[in-house]
C-alpha cells in the first residue's frame, strides 16, 4: 500500500480533495495516478490493492472520495464500499471497473457508491464522474439511470430481474469464483469463510437459478463467466 505524506493534524486545505485509490492492477492505479495529478484541486492520499489495505488506507488518511475496484486482491470491492460507509459515513465513493454496468452498478450503489464507471470509458467521463460525486451526485450512465428510474416507478426493485440479478453480493461473488474453476475449499480459503458457509451460498444459489445439480450450476457458472469476461 502506498500512502502519501502525512495529514497536517485535521487541518486540510478546503480546495482540495483527497483522493483514496483502490485497485488491484498497478497499471490502472499509475493511470489513475496520471490523470489525478494534472488536477489541482485532487490529491492521492493513498493507494492499495486490497479490502485489507483499503480498509487502513480509509483508517489513516480519512479520504473525501475513494475509487474503488469491483475485483480486489483479497476479495470484492462491494464489501470494501460497505466496510467504508461504516468507517466513515461521509465519504464519497467512485466505482471504476471492468464488470458490467447492467449487473453490478446499481449493487454499488446499494452497498453505498454514488457513481459507476466503466473503465473503457475516456478520461474526461472518469473526470466527470469523480466531480459529480465529490458533489454528493449519483453518477451513472443513461442507459443505467433509465434502468434505475424504471424500478423506482414500478416500485420494485425485482421486476424484470435475471435469475444472477436476484443473486446477493455474496451468492454472485461465490458464483463467478464457481464460474472460474475454484472447488468449493478454494472458495472458502480466497473469501475466508467456511466450507459449510460455502455450501449454503451454492444451495441458495441452486435454488434462485432454478438448478438442481452441482454440476449444472458449475456449466451455469463457467457459460456466465465466459459471457462476461
Amino acid at each position: 500500500m502506498y500512502l502519501a505524506g502525512e495529514r497536517m493534524g485535521n487541518t486540510a486545505i478546503s480546495s482540495t480533495h483527497r483522493v483514496a485509490i483502490v485497485d488491484d492492477h498497478p497499471m490502472m492505479r499509475d493511470a489513475f495516478r496520471d490523470l489525478l495529478d494534472e488536477e489541482s484541486d485532487l490529491e492521492i492520499v493513498g493507494e492499495s490493492e486490497s479490502i485489507a489495505e483499503g480498509v487502513r488506507l480509509l483508517e489513516e488518511r480519512e479520504p473525501d472520495l475513494m475509487i474503488v475496484d469491483i475485483s480486489l486482491e483479497d476479495g470484492n470491492g462491494l464489501e470494501l464500499i460497505k466496510q467504508a460507509r461504516a468507517l466513515l459515513p461521509g465519504i464519497r465513493i467512485l466505482v471504476v471497473s471492468m464488470h458490467d454496468e447492467r449487473l453490478y452498478a446499481e449493487r454499488a450503489i446499494r452497498a453505498g457508491a454514488l457513481g459507476y464507471v466503466s473503465k473503457h470509458e475516456p478520461a474526461e467521463v472518469i473526470l466527470e464522474g469523480i466531480r459529480r460525486v465529490l458533489s454528493g451526485r449519483i453518477f451513472v450512465s443513461e442507459r443505467m439511470q433509465d434502468q434505475l428510474l424504471r424500478r423506482l416507478q414500478e416500485g420494485t426493485d425485482e421486476i424484470d430481474r435475471s435469475a444472477v440479478e436476484s443473486l446477493s453480493d455474496r451468492e454472485l461473488e461465490v458464483f463467478e469464483l464457481i464460474g472460474q474453476g475454484l472447488a468449493t475449499r478454494e472458495i472458502a480459503g480466497k473469501l475466508k469463510l467456511s466450507v459449510k458457509t460455502v455450501d449454503t451460498h451454492r444451495h441458495r444459489i441452486k435454488e434462485k437459478l432454478g438448478i438442481t445439480s452441482g454440476s449444472q450450476l458449475v456449466r451455469h457458472a463457467v457459460r456466465w463467466s465466459l459471457e462476461n469476461e
